[in-house]
């Protein structure tokens, strides 16, 4: 590609576990994504009462840790190994997110299988950007990325291909 503003980068990598209700799950699930990152997860609480699922606001429901630059490429390789570096195509969205799940965490290269964690699954959700994407979050002049700028399913898959030879299967 020879414009350089074109170019595609992972931005950040996060991985999520839902743990619901159960606070010994959502205990096992922090000491897992501390294992497997060596970073301190953040606990997402929820903000709205749904009495029919029984939860009200401030409660803890789930674990999660955001990486960036190095970390982040080295968790996804390993996570990518995990799913054997095959993704559906449904794992990309229409905006060049890419989201995918590991059923059992013993099966990234490097995490050991821990008898206190048990048998746990994660979600892996890469964000996807180019140069430029900034101006989207930046405190003064705020703007919306162009639709040309924007990333696309398929220059996501492309680009995964690529970048870390992904198979995209359907």
């Amino acid at each position: 590609m020879t414009n350089p503003m074109r170019r595609i980068q992972v931005e950040k990598v996060t991985l999520n576990i839902g743990a619901g209700k159960e606070t010994e799950r959502l205990d096992k699930a922090v000491k897992l994504l501390s294992a497997i990152t060596g970073r301190k997860p953040v606990k997402n609480i929820t903000k709205k009462r749904i009495p029919t699922w029984g939860v009200r606001p401030g409660l803890p429901l789930g674990v999660k840790v955001t990486l960036r630059k190095e970390a982040a490429l080295d968790v996804l390789r390993r996570a990518l190994e995990a799913k054997e570096k095959k993704l559906n195509a449904s794992s990309f969205g229409a905006r060049g997110e890419v989201a995918f799940g590991v059923p059992e965490y013993i099966d990234i290269p490097g995490a050991k299988y821990d008898p206190e964690i048990g048998i746990i699954g994660l979600d892996v959700c890469i964000t996807l950007s180019r140069p430029g994407f900034r101006i989207r979050r930046r405190q003064d002049l705020q703007k919306s990325i162009t639709k040309r700028h924007a990333i696309t399913r398929d220059e996501a898959i492309s680009f995964m291909q690529e970048a870390f030879g992904v198979e995209v299967v359907s």
